[in-house]
């Protein structure tokens, strides 16, 4: 009986959170290795890097393949461009845009994004709010203080968002400070490539894992501060599985 229901796409949308490669937690791979989701066939749009501009464009691709949930996990980069500099000079120059990404503006993106998917598919759409840039949600330091107050904002407009447009909303954001601040861990205060690159090679050449590689760098909840390890990770998994729902009762 469960054959009837491959046909079933969920389409994942977003940056390297969702791509889930390398020591990055894979959300969407251990959703679908649950029973309860064998009805479904996921397929992982996400891409290293991307902003909510860049998610917009690439969603033809989404709807070319008619899916019957999309799960949209976007705006960690755009918060991370406008707070570091080099951050913003690297996405200015592989993603190619012309300006600085604003609150105002991914707004604008994600409601153009919602809509187009209630326009040109029949599925079931949800939003969710991206998850915590460090593990400080009280720090002195000002980097993860700005950090802190803008991925609040823009999950209020993510919500927002939602809400007008009437889509479902998943509060990853809100799940993960609630995680934070029972078990507080260290404050992010600057971005380097490097240690992403070392991250990778400890991964790659060391077959360190991401729970191992985030332990080795005093992280509780990420692997690199940025992206998850499997605690962060299971908050996104739970919270997508009761979108998408359980198993349908046979009889």
């Amino acid at each position: 009986m469960p054959e009837l229901h491959k046909h079933l796409i969920v389409a994942c949308l977003g940056s390297s959170t969702t791509a889930g490669r390398g020591q990055v937690f894979n959300w969407i791979s251990e959703l679908a290795r649950r029973p309860q989701n064998a009805r479904f066939r996921f397929l992982n749009f996400g891409v290293g890097g991307d902003l909510a501009s860049n998610a917009l464009l690439r969603l033809p691709r989404v709807v070319a393949v008619q899916p019957s949930h999309v799960i949209v996990l976007i705006g960690g980069n755009d918060i991370l461009a406008s707070v570091f500099p080099n951050v913003w000079r690297f996405v200015w120059l592989s993603k190619r845009l012309s300006e600085l990404p604003t609150p105002e503006a991914f707004g604008h993106h994600l409601v153009s994004i919602a809509r187009m998917l209630k326009a040109e598919t029949s599925a079931n759409v949800a939003l969710a709010s991206p998850p915590q840039v460090g593990e400080s949600l009280d720090a002195s330091d000002p980097v993860q203080q700005r950090l802190n107050a803008l991925y609040r904002r823009y999950s209020e407009i993510i919500k927002t968002v939602a809400d007008e447009e009437r889509t479902a909303y998943v509060p990853v954001y809100e799940r993960l400070r609630d995680a934070i601040e029972a078990e507080p861990g260290p404050a992010f205060t600057g971005f380097r490539f490097w240690p992403f690159y070392r991250d990778t090679m400890r991964w790659l050449l060391l077959r360190r894992n991401g729970d191992e590689i985030g332990l080795m760098n005093g992280w509780k909840f990420h692997v690199d501060g940025v992206h998850l390890n499997s605690r962060g990770g299971a908050i996104v998994v739970d919270l997508v599985q009761q979108f998408l729902g359980p198993a349908p009762t046979l009889g």
